[in-house]
């Protein structure tokens, strides 16, 4: 067994990360987690038996904790725990360089430095962008812990448990590990670090006040399979339950309508976009017979998408000698057509898009709502207006877990966030529910209210605080309605600035790699230059020898 105790401990520590991850109850075992990582760096010193473990740890977490995957691509879930795994690894090897080089203190806090960059970076548009696993991420399903997140983000979070769990750890290496005095400042340290925050947030959490409101939003979850809605072809019953839906809960207040995500989805490649303005679809009357019936709402719908393009473009696909994009967007419709439209921007890697570098892999990715061959994305943040006062900050699919992303939204002059999803590739599986609840965050970050229709469900309103209102279980069919202020309030303090704590460690991090790689360098230099003078003085010595 002892032979196996590295193995075991790294084990062991991916075990404890996906104990603390949402939906379970255990999230405060997130602030040990790490704690058998950082012992293994302490009694490991080879780095590359540490890197071994440090993926060991890293795949049984992802694997663990995002096994759901596989029930939408097989080899897009293999892809996704082996190279996040791996990825994983990078800011734990730069802080064992780093802690050899320069000791503790600086180690420390090149770890702190070098995962919230990593974590910074894991959030943009990168090919292989999938931050379900954002360590700020674990506090979803605590709200009440984490309102300070309208200044911080999931950011704040991420330092949050890194600092608790270094200080942890050196408090049990001094203490249970060394001869030394007993001490117990880390500890205290620790302790100050975990309740101050919370009782923070507790202070925040008792001066909430929701206004109220006559204008309400109807939400609808038609909980339609799938795999049938791409393979049975039937548009027109689909179509029909979405609308008879929508009827049971719309009433004279009623200023908008949320359908989830491909809502209106069609298997010949989707709907023209020029159609939707003009009303020019007869498939489509049904629709515009319920929007005409109810001329003061608008209907905010997933739809999948195209557009005849002039020339190619890098996204454009071709056809009889036409071109054309195609896309897994939205719309906002009423009795007139298509007022507006928005184009998915943050792409799932491998199922809607790959980096150059794999596309000779794309074959190996089923289809679920996207194709590899390449949806068009929309580069602008732009906010969807309506009638009655709502401006929508479109959500499709998982873009709601960029939490920078969706607050460009608001500080474009958004009021509601719309999350349109189809969680139904994953089936009754955590992956629904882990998803709803990072909602909750992009709610405290911005103050805003959220929408968020979802084809199987969990479907929901979610308060400016993370209190989630009407919550609709998976696979079940349902419309839910209620009262929400269009009015918008003051930006917070990351609306307005974004992640200035990553964009800080960023910076921190690119200084300790320059500082690295410059004593690096300089070292080399000197030795090249003492080698050199070495071999100077050996001539001269040689000579004056030859001479005598």
């Amino acid at each position: 067994m002892k032979r196996y105790s590295n193995l075991l401990t790294a084990i062991g520590g991916g075990l404890l990360l996906f104990a603390a991850w949402p939906v379970s109850p255990l999230t405060i075992l997130i602030f040990t987690a790490w704690l058998p990582l950082l012992w293994l760096e302490t009694k490991v010193q080879r780095r590359r038996i540490f890197f071994g473990l440090t993926y060991i740890n890293m795949l049984v977490w992802n694997v663990a904790t995002t096994w759901w995957i596989w029930n939408a691509s097989a080899p897009g879930a293999v892809a996704a725990f082996l190279a996040n795994s791996l990825l994983m690894c990078f800011p734990w090897l730069g802080f064992k360089m780093v802690k050899q080089k320069w000791g503790e203190n600086i180690g420390y806090l090149s770890l702190i430095a070098f995962w919230m960059c990593f974590e910074y970076i894991h959030l943009k548009d990168w090919g292989l962008s999938w931050p379900w696993l954002t360590l700020g991420n674990a506090f979803a399903t605590h709200p009440q812990w984490v309102q300070w997140y309208a200044v911080t983000s999931t950011s704040g979070g991420t330092l949050w448990i890194l600092s608790v769990n270094i200080l942890l750890f050196l408090h049990v290496k001094n203490n249970l590990f060394s001869h030394a005095a007993k001490s117990y400042r880390y500890l205290l340290s620790a302790l100050v670090l975990l309740i101050v925050p919370v009782l923070l947030s507790f202070l925040i959490s008792v001066q909430m006040k929701i206004p109220q409101q006559k204008t309400n939003v109807v939400v609808v979850q038609p909980n339609i399979d799938p795999y049938e809605k791409i393979y049975s072809g039937t548009f027109d019953a689909q179509l029909q339950k979405l609308i008879t839906l929508s009827e049971k809960q719309v009433d004279e207040n009623t200023a908008l309508v949320v359908w989830p995500e491909t809502a209106l989805y069609m298997d010949n490649g989707g709907l023209n976009e020029a159609e939707l303005k003009q009303k020019n679809n007869f498939l489509l009357r049904p629709l515009w017979d319920f929007l005409e019936r109810h001329s003061n709402l608008m209907l905010f719908t997933g739809v999948e998408s195209f557009r005849i393009m002039d020339s190619a473009t890098s996204h454009t696909h071709e056809y009889e000698g036409r071109y054309f994009e195609t896309y897994n967007g939205s719309a906002l419709l009423d009795s007139s057509g298509a007022s507006a439209f928005y184009h998915k921007s943050m792409l799932v890697p491998g199922v809607e898009t790959l980096p150059w570098f794999l596309k000779f892999i794309d074959k190996w990715f089923e289809k679920f709502g996207g194709t590899t061959a390449g949806y068009a994305r929309q580069a602008e943040r732009t906010v969807l207006k309506t009638k009655q006062g709502y401006a929508i900050a479109p959500s499709v699919c998982y873009e709601s877990i960029y939490g920078e992303f969706m607050s460009r939204y608001v500080r474009n002059g958004a009021n509601l966030i719309c999350i349109i999803t189809n969680d139904g590739w994953w089936k009754k599986t955590p992956g629904h529910k882990q998803h709803m609840n990072y909602a909750r965050l992009r709610a405290i970050e911005t103050r805003t209210w959220v929408a968020r229709s979802a084809n199987t469900g969990i479907s929901c309103f979610i308060s400016p605080y993370g209190t989630v209102y009407n919550p609709q279980p998976y696979n079940t069919t349902a419309a839910i309605k209620l009262p929400i202020a269009p009015g918008a309030g003051s930006l917070t303090f990351f609306v307005r600035y974004g992640d200035v704590l990553s964009k800080g460690m960023v910076v921190l991090s690119l200084l300790l790699v320059i500082v690295r790689v410059g004593l690096k360098i300089k070292e080399r230099f000197l030795k090249k230059k003492g080698a050199a003078k070495v071999g100077t003085l050996e001539k001269t010595d040689n000579e004056k020898a030859n001479h005598t």
